[in-house]
């Protein structure tokens, strides 16, 4: 994914050509992704449309079964720990240990990373994610809402260059899903390079500089957030999925 002028900045994440084949039937079926610093993208698509196998291949969880994907210049291959401490990854699965505190569960991962200043960290988190005042509140005791918030400051802890996001609202009632949007607000710092799957098509657009659709393992479509508004991008995201699974 790349747009005329702007060939010239260099790229944080380059992936060339992912596909991603199980029992012989492409989940990723060739798909071209490259962000520069700051750059942040939301894809949408139907279920099935591979969109966490493309995720779990560009944070190293998964290997491509053809194509390459690159960080800050340096090839990222799955299941190496070569470039985890400079990508962070949510889920509607936080990882997080019901058994542990808020707190606790941050300087347990915070440990994993070997950060030196994992007190600063955890409670620059903390607050980060409006934290601090549950921060001793067991994991288990917190609302689906709450974990999610708690699970992006996890993702966040070691301050990573590449944020991959998998339909993070999944599961939040409304007031839940305002919150965590609103925490997502603050990874557009022009810093990070974010990478958000989700099925909302307004938050997702409020969010994103860059949008595409995935479906069928390929994106059918690719374009500039301030390329459309809410209620075209609706119709427009609908004959997409309808065209490419053969509807109409």
């Amino acid at each position: 994914m790349t747009f005329p002028g702007e060939a010239e900045a260099p790229p944080l994440l380059d992936a060339r050509g992912l596909v991603r084949e199980f029992a012989g039937i492409a989940a990723v079926d060739g798909i071209d992704v490259s962000l520069a610093p700051g750059g942040f993208l939301v894809v949408f698509g139907p279920n099935g449309a591979g969109k966490t196998s493309l995720l779990r291949m560009l944070g190293g969880g998964l290997r491509p079964t053809r194509g390459e994907v690159w960080l800050g210049g340096g090839r990222i291959e799955a299941g190496s720990p070569r470039g985890r401490e400079r990508i962070g990854v949510l889920s509607h699965q936080t990882f997080l240990y019901g058994h542990l505190t808020a707190r606790e569960n941050l300087r347990f991962y915070g440990r994993l990373f070997g950060l030196s200043d994992l007190d600063r960290r955890v409670e620059c988190r903390l607050g980060e994610v409006g934290f601090l005042e549950r921060a001793d509140d067991l994991t288990n005791t917190l609302s689906r809402g709450m974990r999610q918030r708690l699970g992006l400051a996890r993702t966040l802890l070691h301050d990573p260059d590449l944020v991959l996001l998998d339909e993070p609202y999944t599961g939040l009632d409304h007031h839940a899903a305002a919150v965590l949007r609103t925490v997502l607000e603050t990874l557009r710092d022009g810093r990070r390079t974010v990478i958000l799957v989700t099925h909302n098509l307004t938050q997702g657009l409020e969010l994103a500089d860059r949008v595409a659709i995935q479906v069928r393992g390929r994106f059918a479509w690719e374009g500039r957030s301030t390329d459309v508004v809410a209620r075209d991008f609706e119709v427009l995201y609908q004959e997409t999925v309808d065209r490419i699974e053969g509807r109409r």
